[in-house]
């Protein structure tokens, strides 16, 4: 089942209910919602391939069987990779124990099956029925799901935006940060104060954050390991598993694999 091609502008607070669903099949291309905001939280799972969710201040990556928590009235925009399948949910402020700031969570079986069958579901559901029952254990089991790290914390200083968008664009550019100062005009130690000041992480750390990132999303789409290191231009595959490791306590396939195991919660 696909969603309407106009869920970029499905307005959640129309309802008033604790929470609603909504499934969306993305086509061949990237799909993204522009920057907006809402009443309702919102949690953005995936099921298939990936999606990026921007806040001010941070990138947040969904890989599948993750998802991705935007408290209410918190300036958004999500970008869907092709051929993803999501489901959005939607939460009324203080129907859930959920965290007050973004953060991306791994989903258990049950509460991933749970939104799914909401997602089918009327959204004008009568609010002392069995789909609200339903919508209460899902609101109930939500905040026992773990956090995952899996940001990247940004900035609206153009020079950090600049380099960030650039890395973005080309993630194998390993360019340092004496040749990025260069192309900005700034002496190395500037830059290096900059990068701390607006991100809290040294370049080299939040670089590396940034090629995690975009690694999972490519390896969640497919893509193999071999493949996304030369992408991200590691000198051998093993240098990459070893930086995967280190951040995220397992090697690649694992660490997806476990992703769509049984969860407890």
């Amino acid at each position: 089942m696909s969603a309407d091609p106009s869920w970029r502008s499905f307005d959640p607070d129309l309802s008033p209910r604790p929470a609603i669903a909504l499934r969306v099949e993305v086509p061949e291309h990237d799909s993204e919602a522009p920057l907006h905001r809402h009443r309702k939280g919102q949690l953005v799972l995936a099921l298939r391939g990936g999606a990026i969710c921007e806040v001010p201040g941070a990138v947040w990556m969904v890989p599948p069987h993750c998802a991705v928590w935007v408290p209410g009235d918190l300036p958004h925009s999500n970008r869907v990779t092709p051929n993803a399948r999501i489901c959005l949910l939607f939460v009324e402020p203080g129907a859930s124990a959920l965290p007050d700031k973004p953060c991306t969570v791994a989903i258990s079986p049950l509460v991933r099956e749970l939104i799914q069958h909401l997602a089918g579901l009327p959204h004008d559901y009568p609010a002392d029925g069995p789909t609200a029952r339903l919508a209460r254990v899902l609101l109930d089991e939500l905040p026992n799901m773990p956090v995952e790290q899996l940001h990247l914390p940004m900035s609206s200083e153009p020079r950090v935006r600049r380099i960030a968008d650039a890395l973005l664009r080309d993630p194998g550019d390993r360019s340092t940060l004496p040749e990025w100062a260069q192309r900005l005009a700034m002496s190395e130690r500037s830059l290096a104060r900059l990068m701390v000041r607006e991100t809290g992480l040294s370049f080299g750390r939040w670089r590396q954050q940034l090629q995690l990132l975009v690694a999972l999303r490519e390896l969640s789409a497919g893509a193999a390991v071999q493949r996304v290191s030369a992408e991200l231009g590691y000198e051998s595959v093993t240098a990459f598993i070893t930086m995967f490791k280190k951040a995220l306590g397992q090697p690649p396939a694992r660490y997806l694999a476990s992703l769509t195991g049984p969860r407890d919660g």
